[in-house]
């Protein structure tokens, strides 16, 4: 099995920078304001990664 993208919400600060390069995996919680991930595959790890590199608080990882 390959890597699992994972958001730590508690530094998620809510900016949808990830929902906006990999709408896919990521979307916006309305109720918490932060970011979630809704489907680890829906995208290519290169994808995922380039959302990992784009957000501003780095709440974003993969988990082996």
């Amino acid at each position: 099995m390959g890597k699992v993208v994972y958001i730590d919400t508690d530094e998620c600060i809510g900016c949808e920078s990830c929902c906006e390069i990999a709408p896919e995996v990521f979307q916006f919680d309305q109720g918490s304001g932060k970011a979630q991930v809704y489907n680890p595959d829906g995208a290519p790890e290169d994808k995922i990664q380039e959302a990992i590199d784009t957000c501003p608080v780095q709440c974003i990882h993969w988990e082996d």
